[in-house]
């Protein structure tokens, strides 16, 4: 099974944070499972950085390493997505949720 890490999932893995159960831990720790993170959640964690509503002990170019390190794999946004994306249903105002759409035309479950 593949995963697409969700912004939240991916800062608590870094952080090692006990919001993350220990049963996912070990899936996205796990090198026989392969992981990936959206450029949109990278954009995502920039954006709340740049604009104070988040704070993370490692600089942010570390986060990229942290994911090399750990085999996260970045995947960019491609027209495939994009396609998915439009025929979804919208739910929500939160633009970062839609890498749902990276999830599914991947099939990847996203966590």
């Amino acid at each position: 099974m593949a995963f697409l890490l969700d912004t939240h999932t991916f800062l608590w893995f870094v952080a090692g944070d006990n919001q993350l159960p220990a049963t996912l831990k070990t899936k996205i720790s796990d090198i026989n499972e392969s992981c990936f993170i959206s450029i949109a959640s990278l954009w995502e964690i920039a954006i709340k950085m740049q604009i104070g509503k988040l704070t993370i002990n490692l600089g942010f170019n570390d986060l990229y390493r942290f994911a090399e390190r750990n085999q996260t794999e970045i995947i960019a946004i491609n027209e495939t997505h994009l396609t998915t994306l439009l025929n979804l249903e919208f739910f929500n105002n939160d633009p970062f949720d839609r890498i749902v759409s990276q999830a599914i035309a991947e099939d990847l479950t996203l966590i």
